[in-house]
């Protein structure tokens, strides 16, 4: 079955959905159906009983997160919805255990799946569709993704993390060292001759940048690290915050990055940039000169996309935008290398 991989997302996809089918029976959860919402790093299934009720099911992805890191996972997200962030509920199985670990033919490891409870809602954009609306829209929204933003460093700067709690690190490291986390970005195929030497380039000068900025509290700590509108549910009781997955320790600065990488170079940049930071200092303090290295840090986002789009190339997102994310990256990263 190492051929896997190398199948189209919708065969994967076919092959998964019975895993999750039989994950459920462990949460006495007779489903009806069965409906992919998202194949990213996960494969995210909606499942609806008989009587209406739904839940999330998360199959992760194979080797990307060890039992402990997931565990703190879920220590998190709980710890925010108890400071009034909302989060999921992570609904325990019949045995109470929070996930489990499941087999099927046809899909070569052995899969966390875990199930969340269902949040009515609807997204404030996404990835492929982007915001709908016009600017004032899209300030908007990044205000609230700000604030939003704000209000989790604050509730990571405070909390007391309990013992064995462990995430990965979007440190120097994680970013541009020999093993980023989400891979090898200068290695991408869809890279010219030419992208490659730029790449290396910006290693050299983002290295040297986040050594020299330094992780004290007030500027490294717990993020989020997927702060996208498509990962705000708006409600009737307010906004909820999902997908936890990418969560780890990281600088502040790389989350609000995240949600602007899009908007670099373009006439509204500023606006909502400014929106962003004005919504962020409304929960938690960001100086003038942090702000001013946003552009290092929109880069750095940048980067790991590419090496999302190399070590997840079976995915229908990557074999989609791959062309439209080198271009802006690069034409990004000589920018600011100058």
């Amino acid at each position: 079955m190492s051929d896997f991989y190398a199948l189209s997302p919708d065969t994967q996809v076919a092959r998964l959905r019975p895993l999750a089918r039989a994950a459920l029976a462990r949460w006495d959860f007779e489903a009806r159906s069965i409906e992919l919402l998202k194949y990213r790093e996960n494969a995210v299934f909606a499942a609806a009983a008989a009587d209406g009720r739904r839940v999330v099911v998360r199959v992760h992805r194979a080797g990307y997160h060890t039992d402990a890191e997931l565990r703190s996972e879920y220590q998190w997200m709980q710890a925010l919805d108890a400071a009034g962030i909302r989060t999921p509920p992570v609904l325990p199985a019949r045995d109470g255990r929070l996930f489990h670990v499941v087999e099927a033919d046809g899909v070569p490891e052995p899969r966390q799946v875990d199930v969340l409870g269902w949040i009515e809602g609807r997204q404030l954009g996404t990835v492929e569709h982007g915001i709908e609306g016009d600017a004032g829209a899209l300030v908007a929204v990044h205000r609230t993704l700000g604030e939003l933003a704000g209000r989790v460093h604050a509730q990571s700067a405070a909390w007391r993390r309990p013992p064995g709690f462990t995430r990965h690190a979007w440190d120097a490291e994680g970013l541009v060292g020999e093993r980023p986390w989400w891979g090898r970005f200068w290695e991408l195929a869809a890279l010219s001759p030419p992208q490659r030497v730029l790449l290396e380039r910006a290693r050299t000068r983002m290295r040297e940048q986040l050594d020299a900025f330094g992780r004290a509290p007030d500027r490294y700590g717990l993020i989020h690290a997927d702060f996208l509108p498509e990962n705000l549910l708006v409600g009737a009781d307010g906004i909820h915050l999902i997908d936890f997955d990418d969560a780890g320790f990281g600088w502040h600065l790389f989350e609000l990055a995240t949600s602007l990488l899009f908007h670099a170079g373009e006439a509204h940049w500023e606006a909502v940039r400014d929106a962003t930071v004005a919504g962020y200092r409304t929960g938690h303090p960001l100086p003038d000169e942090h702000v001013a290295l946003l552009p290092a840090f929109v880069v750095a986002r940048g980067l790991t996309y590419l090496g999302w789009m190399h070590t997840r190339r079976e995915t229908e997102t990557a074999q989609a935008l791959t062309p439209l994310i080198v271009a802006r990256v690069c034409d990004l990263t000589a920018r600011w290398l100058g």
